[in-house]
């Protein structure tokens, strides 16, 4: 495999629409949310809570792995443009940024060469 860059964002849906991408994942219904847990709601994916919580939800693995084979399949494509890939939830602070930073180190097990962006981990927490 050639090397092929990969950019990877993740956003909240509540403070903007999604930024351009090849691949956009929408984490809002089928995963887990940390915010209605109070005690992780004013935590980020910085913190080991919400990246267990949202890490142990059924289902997110395959996704980072189906969402990986993706990648690879833009990659083996006649373009050297860089893949880029948004994931977002509702306000990006929890479930995309975890589920971003995850898919990075998995593609950079696979020899790709990641830029991990998270648009809105620091905008404050949305009430709802």
């Amino acid at each position: 495999m050639k090397p092929v860059n990969v950019e990877i964002v993740s956003f909240g849906y509540l403070h903007d629409g999604p930024p351009p991408a090849h691949l956009t994942i929408d984490l809002r219904a089928h995963f887990r949310d940390p915010h209605v847990s109070p005690e992780l709601r004013y935590m980020t994916a910085a913190d080991e809570p919400v990246r267990t919580a949202v890490l142990g939800t059924p289902g997110i693995t395959d996704l980072i792995e189906a969402t990986a084979r993706a990648v690879a399949a833009f990659a083996s494509g006649p373009s050297a443009e860089t893949v880029v890939v948004a994931d977002g939830c509702a306000g990006g602070r929890h479930r995309a940024p975890t589920f971003a930073a995850a898919l990075a180190a998995r593609l950079r097990q696979d020899g790709y060469t990641v830029a991990l962006r998270h648009r809105d981990i620091g905008r404050p927490v949305v009430q709802r």
